[in-house]
């Protein structure tokens, strides 16, 4: 996993204009980011855009995601408490469940960012390249989770924790993160089999997928043996934007913008 390591380290960016501008209204695009080609993903009030797996990729579900003053939030079904997953009371429970949510669009090449907000010990990711028929319906995933999570231990290397390639790469970004209740602004882009992953206007990951590094590392993870149909695990040449629901957790996301490359 050495090489891996180099490409997990942390790296401070200055000056990176993607996150330099004034402060404005949440799910607004400014002029800037309007000349600059940006995309909103999601408009602040509806579901348009939006798709349920649960649904197999054709409702947004009539559960479990709140939408409120901007802010989407996914709810739980269950709880966490002291590291173990417990019961939630019944009148909580049935507000959660609703599944992972996924962009109507398939995207190749693009830039993604996304603000999210942790509650104690949160898990959720934004998972990418997304195809519900490939893969067993697995895919490369920006890891978003708070060190609470029972799954904050897991992995190797801390490549199950906040920012990196679940379960394959490490970000060592905790100390970018901030904490519970403030918002972070995550971002992902990809360009052929570049990928970078971004924390609070600092380059936190990169790779290449199908490099001999990359599989390496997929080969010694949970996804070994998940390529189907002749689809290497992790190659995907295109994919939907994924939103998840770890069942477990609350978690909150705004400023959902994409920019085609």
């Amino acid at each position: 996993m050495n090489k891996l390591m180099i490409f997990g380290a942390l790296a401070a960016v200055a000056g990176c204009c993607t996150f330099c501008e004034p402060e404005q209204e949440p799910n607004t695009l400014s002029e800037k980011e309007k000349a600059e080609g940006w995309q909103l993903l999601w408009d602040g009030k509806t579901s348009a855009g939006w798709v349920g797996v649960k649904s197999k990729c054709t409702e947004f579900p009539d559960h479990g995601w709140q939408m409120s003053r901007g802010v989407l939030t996914v709810l739980p079904c269950r709880g966490i408490t002291n590291g173990k997953w417990v019961k939630l009371p019944p009148e909580d429970e049935k507000l959660g469940g609703g599944g992972d949510i996924c962009t109507a669009k398939m995207y190749k090449d693009f830039m993604f960012k996304f603000d999210f907000r942790l509650t104690d010990s949160a898990n959720s990711g934004v998972k990418y390249f997304y195809d519900q028929t490939k893969n067993k319906g697995t895919c490369e995933e920006y890891q978003i989770l708070e060190k609470g999570h029972p799954d904050w231990e897991k992995g190797f290397e801390g490549n199950r924790r906040v920012a990196s390639l679940y379960d394959l790469i490490p970000a060592n970004a905790e100390k970018v993160c901030n904490g519970i209740g403030e918002w972070n602004t995550g971002m992902i882009v990809s360009k052929g089999t570049h990928v970078e992953h971004w924390l609070n206007g600092k380059k936190v990951l990169e790779y290449e997928r199908g490099s001999e590094a990359f599989r390496k590392a997929v080969a010694e993870s949970k996804y070994a043996t998940w390529g189907t149909d002749g689809n290497k695990w992790g190659e995907l040449t295109e994919g939907r934007i994924l939103l998840q629901d770890h069942s477990d957790s609350t978690v909150s996301f705004r400023n959902l913008k994409i920019k085609e490359l």
